[in-house]
């Protein structure tokens, strides 16, 4: 991916879209790496024991995903905050789209203010918001 240029920032801008499968397997892996261990979230069965309709994402790993989204499309920039709201369940097995839009550029600060969201790319709807700062380096001297 391209370096971003942070003169060329506006509000507006939108983020590069990222989608990946939430299969199973790579919930309960995300899920056991972090000691979230709960049936919630390394099995359907386990799952439906505690009431829900199957195996869901556990939040810090959206939390993740939106981290890692950010950083892939500013990798010199510093993600100095990350806020979510969790609206809906992350099931797996969907297939989930994560967008973002630049919301403020603050040229003094050098820093960029985003809104980000998962949602089900099949039904469009959207299961966790997001807004993150980043912070972008001084330019280099010439």
């Amino acid at each position: 991916m391209a370096s971003i240029n942070f003169a060329d920032l506006e509000a507006g801008d939108d983020l590069p879209p990222r989608e990946l499968k939430l299969d199973s397997a790579f919930i309960a892996a995300h899920a056991n790496a972090i000691d979230m261990t709960a049936p919630r979230f390394t099995d359907d069965e386990g799952a439906r024991r505690e009431g829900l309709p199957g195996q869901i994402t556990p939040g810090a790993m959206s939390m993740g995903l939106f981290a890692t989204t950010l950083m892939a499309w500013a990798p010199e920039a510093r993600l100095t905050r990350l806020g979510c709201t969790f609206r809906s369940l992350a099931h797996a097995g969907i297939v989930a789209r994560i967008c973002g839009m630049v919301v403020e550029v603050d040229m003094p600060r050098r820093s960029v203010e985003c809104e980000i969201w998962m949602e089900d790319k099949a039904s469009g709807d959207r299961l966790v918001f997001g807004t993150a700062t980043l912070q972008f380096p001084d330019p280099p001297l010439v």
